[in-house]
């Protein structure tokens, strides 16, 4: 019921972000689009930010053949917590990560890299499969998914208020007032990946520890996930991946994100020296 709530929360605040930007940038006019815009985007964020998320990592799905490794432990962790098989997909990259999407356990997918699945020992990647299977059983992978959207949309959305406003393209109420408009499309360029971020740390510090907590009871083996977060903190830092700020928050392990941003200020999971200490109960040693 929590997660509904934030899921509806999160929706109606994207449309009344869409109804101030399009009233600032173009009065009752740009409000009346921004009502159009934002019913099509709540519309695509509950349906389709799953798909928008493996598209953007270039996952494939893979069948049992292709990776009975990963399949097997998978049917196996989702027999014992009654929930369906969602579907498997890899990412082309060396660098070693996972994460989960879908609107709920019956439209799930788990996503791994490759990296991953030649890094971690079968009782590690268990532990990563099981921590992602926590996601999709605690109903947390709508919420982190629609947030990624809602990030990367508030973002590119401010960036063109910015622009239309500097060139005059959407002249609303005064802001004809040279300058004007310019000075809110700048306030907005700075605030809204700030609010876009704060999005993102709402939903996934508690869910990462609630996940590893699930992850570690379905298996009954923290340590092994312990070890898997130990490993992937390390590698992940030694060959980066290219991910977008808007939806780092899905991966088990932050992504090192390129180039200096607002939301790459704020780190959007708890510091994986405290994950391996909540898991195991002793302070972690990690390598760097």
């Amino acid at each position: 019921m929590g997660n509904t709530f934030k899921t509806a929360l999160l929706l109606t605040a994207l449309t009344l972000f869409l109804l101030l930007m399009g009233e600032i940038f173009g009065g009752q006019r740009g409000m009346e689009l921004a009502l159009g815009l934002a019913v099509v985007m709540n519309f695509v964020s509950y349906f389709y930010s799953d798909k928008i998320a493996l598209a953007m990592y270039r996952a494939q799905p893979v069948t049992r053949e292709q990776l009975p490794r990963a399949y097997q432990v998978v049917e196996r962790l989702t027999q014992k917590i009654g929930i369906p098989m969602p579907k498997m997909y890899v990412i082309p990259t060396d660098s070693p990560n996972a994460f989960a999407t879908g609107r709920n356990p019956q439209y799930a997918s788990v996503a791994m890299t490759e990296g991953i699945l030649s890094l971690l020992s079968d009782e590690e990647l268990e532990g990563v499969l099981a921590h992602e299977l926590g996601h999709v059983k605690n109903r947390d992978i709508l919420i982190s998914s629609i947030a990624a959207t809602l990030a990367g949309a508030i973002t590119m959305l401010a960036r063109m208020g910015y622009w239309a406003s500097l060139f005059g393209g959407m002249g609303g109420r005064d802001d004809r007032d040279r300058g004007g408009g310019g000075l809110v499309g700048l306030l907005m360029l700075i605030l809204a990946p700030i609010a876009a971020t704060l999005i993102q740390l709402a939903v996934s510090r508690s869910r990462e520890y609630q996940a590893d907590a699930t992850g570690a009871q379905i298996t009954g083996n923290p340590y092994a996930l312990a070890s898997a977060l130990k490993k992937l903190d390390a590698y992940s830092k030694r060959i980066p991946m290219q991910a977008s700020p808007s939806n780092a928050h899905l991966f088990i392990v932050a992504p090192l994100l390129s180039g200096v941003t607002f939301a790459s200020l704020f780190s959007t999971h708890p510091p994986i020296a405290k994950r391996i200490e909540r898991l195991t109960g002793r302070p972690a040693e990690l390598d760097y």
